[in-house]
């Protein structure tokens, strides 16, 4: 089998616990298709390996990418300024006192 500790890109992967769904079938969820395209490759190998070491012979190996809700990325210094007046709407204040402004 191939040796985890010389890819941690696939190590990291599979650091991830399964879920064990009906008829043997266990799920791994991942964050995208790079990850998938690496399990894909040694998938026969591990599914042999998964079910000689636990004795059955009905293990199937599924991966699922999981749908992550990303943040959204903060731009322009209006934006920056929203964000830490949810921080610390006293920030406002400050803005009006010193008459601060962006341009």
């Amino acid at each position: 089998m191939t040796k985890l500790s010389n890819r941690p890109n696939l190590q990291s992967t599979l650091s991830r616990i399964p879920q064990v769904e009906q008829d043997y079938q266990l799920v791994l969820d991942i964050d995208n298709s790079v990850q998938d395209d690496l399990i894909n490759s040694i998938k026969p190998e591990l599914v042999s390996w998964l079910r000689k070491e636990l004795k059955n012979s009905k293990i199937q190996l599924v991966t699922r990418i999981s749908e992550t809700e990303r943040e959204k990325v903060i731009y322009s210094d209006s934006e920056k300024y929203m964000e830490m007046l949810k921080k610390n709407p006293k920030l406002e204040l400050l803005k009006q006192r010193f008459k601060l402004d962006f341009e």
